[in-house]
This record gives C-alpha cells, structure tokens and sequence, in this order.
C-alpha cells in the first residue's frame, strides 16, 4: 500500500472513533500501530520498536498528522528531542533502556534546560548534580517553563558536574526519573490563555542514574539536542500553521475586514512567508553542520506564528476583545481559537531561546562577531 494512503487510512479510521478518554491512550495506539519514532535507525538494522521509513516517508507521516487535525501529541519530546539524542550519543544499553518505551507510547519525557534567572541563556545553569558514590548523581536546582512535566515520567536534565566550572565547561546532559517523591516537586505555571502546559520544576537530591554522552560532555550533547528542533518535526508544524492562517482568512471575509486593503497585504505577506519557510525547510532537510541553521529557523517561525495571533484578532475588529461566554468569578474565562492564538504565540519568541539569544548565535557562530560581554 502507498505511504501516504497507509497513514491516512489509519489516521481517518481512528479519529472516527470515539475520543481517548486520555491523551496517554493516544500514544500507546499511535505505539502499538508502529507510528512512533519511525525511521529511526536500530542497531544492526533492526528497530526499537518502530517501523523503518524513508526521510521522505517521515515527512508524509508528518503532513499527515496535521492535517488531519489529530490531538497535540504528548510524547513529541520523549520521539523528536530525546531519541534522537540517544542515538546519536548515547550508549546501546542506554538505547535499549529507554527507546522501545517510547516507541510504544508508554513513556513520556520533559527536558529539563531553563532556569530562573538564566532565561535563554543555557550556559547559565546553575543546577548542581553530585555523584552519589554508586554511579549516579545527587541533582539539586530548579527548572522552569518545562513543558508537560506534570505528566512525564522522565526528564532529561542539563546540569553542573563539575562545581568549579563556569558557562558551558563542566556540564552533563543526565536522565532523571520524575516519580521522586520528596525529591522532585513540579508546580504549574498558570499563563495567559488561563491553561498551564508550562512548569517549574524543583529538585532536592533527586537521583539521576545515566549521564548521556560522558560526564562534562553535557554542552555538546544540548547544542546536538536543540539542532533537532528544525527537519521533519518543522515541516508539520508548518501544516498547522497552514490551518491557522486558513482560519483568519476565513473569518477575514466573513467579518469584512479582507476588504481593507492593509489587512489584504498582510494576510497575503503571511501566505508567501510561510510558503518561503516551508521550502526553506524542504531544502535543508536532512543537512547537518550548519551552526546557524536552527536559530534562523526559530526566528522565522517564532515572528510569523506571532504576527498571525495579532492578525487574527485584528480581523474580528470589536468581536475580538469580547469572550465567547459570559466571565464572572470564579469560574474561569474562556478564548475563542482566534484569542487563544493572540495570547499563547505571545511566548513563541521567547521560548525555546529567545529571538535575542538566537540573534546572538547567528553573530558569534556564523558571522564571526565579536562576542557579547558577560
């Protein structure tokens, strides 16, 4: 059977059932139907778990996916950020621990990087992880805007080995198992749009047993972590984004304002940037060793995505200052999707490295500036 009809069959078939009666029931059908992690690359040509695809397959799988409005996956991290990770730097017990679970939906991961007083700045950690004399470390500090660890059951934390080190010196990239009880406290962040997908994390003597990639190696191993956050995974983001705009075109002529000619020019500029990244990201596919890469394509996507939430109220005129229902205390207000847009893209040039700190990357690393104090 053709890729691409293989993938919609299954996705059409199981959207039309009823819903998951929880985002963890998703992943383990989307697991079990070998739809995770594919294309990863096993040992001795056997997998983890998953099927074997084609680059190309990938991406059909991808488009897939968001356009047929499936839910917002949980395990993302555990299947983009984290194995890739590992089998890349990581050693093959490490592989066999922990890939096959996430491969079949079981496991879900947060990545432990950000912290207060540091903002984008990773070099900044100030996390202190001690060996504990039986191979693992002892780690202490505090993490925040970690998306989903309220759910996960492992984290991948950045942390400081070395306690006399500074900046990137001395840091290692180590595996930590959230189910910590006393050692390990996670607090949501209540933002904006009033929902909480972001939180702080609290560790006090947690016990991380695996260091990836070796002990002060932690700053190589984050920088190839965050290099994957551009390829297969951007081009379905992108599909989203498609959806989006298609929305606030949409409620552009139905509410008259795709006759004001300035907003004509911008939703037509929306189009044609978000066309332009979309084959800027099918021509770097793949490719590796480009330092600046992934921060030109966090600062396009970031401004684009939101520009389109300031679009998207703009078009509603008066109607997009006013909320679906009626709003007292204290049952909690509530967004159309055109409000929920404006407010959560507000973050988008900040997390995930700023716009500044990615503005700085592309003038030490690619144009050979001169590098900011400290």
């Amino acid at each position: 059977m053709d890729f691409r009809i293989e993938a919609r069959s299954w996705l059409e078939s199981h959207l039309a059932q009823p819903p998951a009666p929880d985002p963890r029931t998703w992943e383990r059908d989307l697991g079990r139907a070998g739809w995770i992690g594919i294309g990863w690359p096993g040992a001795d040509g056997e997998s983890y778990g998953n099927r074997r695809a084609t680059l190309t397959q990938q991406v059909v799988w991808a488009e897939e996916y968001a356009r047929s409005g499936a839910p917002a996956r949980m395990g993302h991290i555990g299947e983009n950020l984290l194995a890739p990770t590992l089998i890349t730097y990581g050693t093959e017990e490490q592989k066999q621990r922990h890939l096959p679970p996430v491969a079949r939906g079981e496991t879900l991961w947060c990545q432990g990087y950000s912290e207060p007083g540091a903002g984008s700045d990773l070099a900044g950690v100030r996390t202190a992880a001690v060996s504990d004399g039986a191979g693992g470390y002892a780690v202490t500090g505090q993490k925040i805007w970690t998306s989903l660890a309220l759910d996960a059951d492992w984290c991948f934390v950045l942390a400081r080995t070395d306690p006399g080190s500074t900046r990137h010196r001395g840091l290692s990239f180590l595996l930590v198992e959230m189910d910590q009880p006393g050692r390990i406290e996670v607090r949501p962040i209540r933002q904006l749009t009033g929902t909480s997908e972001f939180n702080e994390v609290f560790l006090d003597g947690a016990r991380a047993a695996e260091v990836v990639g070796g002990e002060g190696n932690g700053w190589q191993v984050a920088m190839g972590l965050l290099a994957l956050e551009r390829g297969v995974s951007t081009l379905a983001q992108q599909i989203g984004f498609a959806r989006e705009l298609d929305q606030v075109v949409a409620a552009a002529v139905v509410s008259g304002a795709a006759e004001d000619p300035v907003i004509r020019a911008r939703l037509v500029r929306q189009w044609a940037e978000l066309d332009t990244m979309r084959r800027h990201a099918l021509r770097t596919l793949g490719s590796t060793g480009d330092p600046g890469a992934p921060s030109v394509a966090k600062l396009l996507w970031g401004g684009w995505h939101q520009r389109l939430g300031e679009l998207a109220v703009q078009v509603l005129g008066e109607a997009g200052a006013v909320g679906p229902e009626p709003w007292s205390e204290p049952r909690p207000y509530e967004l159309d999707d055109a409000q929920h847009l404006f407010l959560f893209s507000r973050a988008d040039t900040i997390y995930g490295g700023s716009d500044e700190i990615q503005r700085n990357i592309i003038a030490e690393r690619v144009l050979g500036l001169p590098k900011e104090p400290r």
